[in-house]
């Protein structure tokens, strides 16, 4: 298929047939973890030249490798780590898709291009996940022969990236709200705890577990979950009239 093609509309078509097998199955995953393997595993055979596949995921501040298709990814991304430099830090943090075409001949990223040549890779391409203004990450492919990525890589690519960053998006909804729901119900049965207890209403052993929570500066669920495990609710560390605990 060459790139005059792959941009032709009855191409564009064929291509989309091609994806939904694919991506049809990113959205069938339970957890985000399943997601982001789903999406390393699927994007090998569908995009052009690629060997291998890895996920760089942004997450309060940081920046880890959170699926790969196989250990050399990791070695290869640690060295971008340690180094500091490489695609797909560029890639993750610049909202861009960055190509490294010969990693024994690049310049930008010397240290980095050199340890990836060293362990066997010749070429990669990286793709930025983002879903509106959220960066989510990067997705990487790695090739072991220089030159392996081509612009119907790029474009086949592109394409792959925006149904995985939906994918990602839509798996932390599910698993925020699943959260949410098993942490209402942690409360819920805390405070049918209380109430048959102490003979109180449901408003004032709610009251009891947010002061406990708050005093033992211990998240609201997990005060719940001990109480429901243990028949104790936590006894907060109490204060001298000096503020300092005795």
């Amino acid at each position: 298929m060459t790139t005059a093609d792959t941009r032709a509309g009855g191409t564009d078509d064929n291509l989309a047939g091609d994806l939904r097998g694919p991506v049809t199955t990113l959205h069938e995953q339970d957890t985000v973890a399943d997601t982001l393997r789903a999406i390393t595993a699927g994007v090998i055979g569908t995009v052009p030249g690629a060997d291998y596949a890895g996920l760089m995921v942004v997450h309060d501040g940081r920046i880890d490798t959170r699926a790969v298709t196989d250990n050399l990814v990791s070695r290869v991304d640690q060295a971008q780590y340690e180094t500091g430099q490489g695609p797909c830090l560029e890639a993750a943090n610049d909202r861009a898709t960055v190509w490294l075409s010969d990693t024994r001949t690049d310049r930008r990223w010397p240290d980095f291009s050199a340890q990836a040549a060293r362990l066997g890779i010749g070429s990669m391409l990286s793709l930025q996940l983002h879903v509106a203004d959220d960066s989510i990450g990067a997705l990487n492919l790695y090739a072991r022969r220089p030159a392996a990525f081509t612009p119907e890589s790029e474009h086949v690519g592109l394409l792959f990236a925006i149904h995985a960053a939906l994918a990602i998006a839509d798996a932390r909804r599910r698993e925020h709200l699943t959260r949410a729901i098993n942490s209402r119900d942690l409360i819920g049965q805390a405070k049918g705890i209380l109430m048959e207890r102490h003979k109180i209403t449901g408003d004032q052993a709610f009251a009891v577990l947010v002061h406990t929570s708050q005093a033992a500066n211990i998240k609201l669920a997990e005060i719940a979950t001990r109480l429901i495990e243990t028949g104790e609710l936590i006894t907060p560390p109490t204060r001298s009239a000096h503020g300092h605990q005795p």
